[in-house]
């Protein structure tokens, strides 16, 4: 990528984290009010999960602004780890909020059946806020998922805002049509768990949603850890290199491929089977980096000369 093409990704990864501050900060104050006024924990936690946005929207905005900055004294691996980090505490954040959530709304369906009925929901400022809220979201998402596929669908952070976004809108939209059955059948039907059903909603939503932030908690984590990319991350880094390593007449003794937020990086332990230079290894060294960005634009290439493996073999490792 050149540096006018960096520059462009930056001011629209820059701007659509602008718009997503100041949109989940407007969700976030809209929620908080709509739910005090409306007696609705549906509408509070959904609030929340706005403001938990507009902070990762906040930071999200700090760490697209340097993640291209290579290594320096402070950090000799340069600065893709923050992206890593960023989406794994982001979503381990959600985590604890959903599950305080859950732990709220059992409470309060506990102390039901106990004989204790909550506060009465008020349904007038509701159905403003879900309609507001949810085109709100509409326009949030599909500014943050054109945006990342203008920008080649390289960041993870602004894949990940387009993805909150989306799911804050399904939980607006399926609180709305809960409550809005409630409100409905709160004297027929479902006159008996009318009272709770504030309670019920957030419970089915949260349990809904735990599973989609547990992966990319899990994700996030695994990149961190240093785990393997996925399998098509290590097929196309294998077929990129294929014809450079064939060419130089060497041999592919082992091949390791991890990712750390939008960065790839592969590791390629090659035997050249003959008297080499430090200059032909760099330059063999960049023809594989050219060649690796092909299909993976932000891959970086760490080429080792060896005739063994990652791992010593047992013989010849004293510790």
């Amino acid at each position: 990528m050149t540096e006018q093409e960096t520059e462009i990704r930056k001011r629209l990864e820059s701007r659509a984290f602008s718009i997503a501050m100041w949109g989940n900060l407007f969700m976030a104050a809209a929620g908080l009010l709509a739910g005090v006024l409306s007696n609705s924990n549906a509408i509070l936690m959904d609030g929340l999960f706005s403001l938990i946005g507009f902070g990762a929207a906040l930071l999200g905005r700090r760490i697209s602004l340097r993640i291209d900055a290579g290594p320096d004294n402070a950090r000799p691996f340069g600065y893709a780890a923050d992206e890593a980090i960023f989406s794994t505490f982001r979503s381990l954040s959600l985590l604890g909020l959903v599950l305080f959530a859950i732990t709220s709304a059992v409470k309060t369906i506990y102390n039901y059946i106990g004989g204790t009925a909550p506060e009465p929901l008020t349904f007038g400022p509701m159905f403003v806020y879900f309609a507001v809220i949810g085109v709100t979201c509409i326009l949030l998402w599909g500014f943050h998922y054109f945006t990342w596929r203008r920008t080649g669908r390289r960041s993870a952070i602004l894949r990940l805002e387009a993805k909150a976004a989306m799911f804050d809108g399904l939980i607006t939209a399926a609180a709305g049509i809960g409550l809005g059955a409630i409100y409905v059948f709160r004297d027929g039907p479902l006159a008996p768990i009318a009272p709770v059903g504030d309670s019920l909603i957030v419970l089915i939503l949260c349990l809904l949603a735990i599973g989609t932030y547990v992966r990319e908690f899990r994700g996030g984590l695994g990149e961190l850890a240093g785990a393997s990319a996925s399998p098509e991350h290590v097929a196309l880094a294998r077929r990129a290199l294929r014809t450079t390593i064939a060419e130089n007449g060497g041999t592919l003794e082992d091949m390791s491929v991890t990712k750390l937020g939008r960065e790839v990086l592969i590791t390629v332990y090659y035997n050249p089977n003959r008297l080499i230079s430090a200059a032909e290894i760099d330059a063999l060294n960049l023809r594989m980096i050219e060649q690796a960005r092909g299909p993976l634009p932000d891959a970086d290439v760490l080429l080792v000369v060896t005739e063994h493996p990652r791992r010593w073999p047992e013989a010849l490792n004293p510790f």
